[in-house]
C-alpha cells in the first residue's frame, strides 16, 4: 500500500488544478509546430489531440456530452477519441492553449472521483505530452502526493494497469505501492504506470522494467 502523511483539503486540490493548467498552458505555448504533431503516450493521439481532450470539459455542455456518448453507442473511449480528433482539427494550437489557461479555475471534474480525479486528468495528460517529447518537466511534489495517495485497486482496474507481483518504489520521495518484485523510478513515472501507461526505456529500474516499456 502507498504511504504518505500529507493531507489535502478540497481548496488545496482546486489550487493545484489551477496551477497545473496554467503551467501546462505555458509549456504548450513554447512547443513548435512539429511538437504539436508529435505522438504522445496516449496511443494514436498527437499533442494536439491530448490538448483537445484536456479542454473538452470546458467546451461541451452536459447535454452535448450526453449526445456525443449516444452517438458513440455508449462507449466513453469511443466518444472521447472521436471528440479529441474532431476538436484537434477544428481548433488551432493557440486556441487550445488559451482554453486551458482561461479555464484554470473551471469547476469541471470527471463523473467519478471529484476534484482529485480532475487533477489526475490534467497531471497524467500533461505527462503524456512531456514524457513522450522528452521534456524534463517535474510535477510539483504536493500535486504528486495528492494523486499517489489516491491510487488503489479501482484506479488500476479503471485504467487497465497490470501491476500484479510488482512493488512500485519511488526514488525521489517516500512512497511505495504494492507487493512483489521492486520496480523503481521517479514518482511521476510510477504514477503513469498506475494509470496504465507504458514508458520509454531508461526511466524505470528493476528486473521487471521491460514489462512496462513502450513498444
Amino acid at each position: 500500500m502507498g504511504n504518505t502523511t500529507h493531507e489535502s483539503t478540497a481548496a488545496d486540490v482546486r489550487t493545484a488544478i489551477a496551477a497545473e493548467r496554467r503551467e501546462l498552458a505555458d509549456l504548450l505555448d513554447g512547443l513548435s509546430a512539429a511538437q504539436w504533431d508529435a505522438p504522445t503516450l496516449c496511443a494514436g493521439w498527437r499533442v494536439r489531440e491530448v490538448a483537445a481532450h484536456m479542454t473538452m470539459g470546458f467546451r461541451y455542455s452536459i447535454p452535448t456530452m450526453a449526445w456525443e456518448l449516444v452517438k458513440a453507442r455508449g462507449s466513453l473511449n469511443r466518444m472521447t477519441d472521436r471528440c479529441a480528433r474532431k476538436d484537434a482539427a477544428a481548433h488551432s494550437a493557440e486556441e487550445l492553449t488559451a482554453s486551458l489557461r482561461d479555464n484554470a479555475s473551471h469547476p469541471w471534474k470527471p463523473p467519478v472521483g471529484g476534484f482529485e480525479a480532475a487533477l489526475g486528468h490534467d497531471v497524467i495528460h500533461g505527462l503524456d505530452i512531456t514524457v513522450a517529447l522528452g521534456l524534463d518537466r517535474r510535477v510539483p511534489e504536493d500535486r504528486l502526493r495528492i494523486l499517489l495517495k489516491s491510487i488503489d485497486s479501482r484506479t488500476l482496474k479503471f485504467f487497465g494497469a497490470d501491476l500484479d507481483g510488482i512493488e512500485l518504489r519511488a526514488g525521489d520521495l517516500d512512497w511505495s505501492f504494492g507487493t512483489g518484485t521492486p520496480l523503481s523510478g521517479r514518482a511521476q513515472d510510477l504514477l503513469l504506470l498506475a494509470y496504465g501507461r507504458k514508458l520509454p526505456r531508461g526511466r524505470l529500474h528493476g528486473e521487471q522494467c521491460e514489462r512496462f516499456h513502450a513498444a
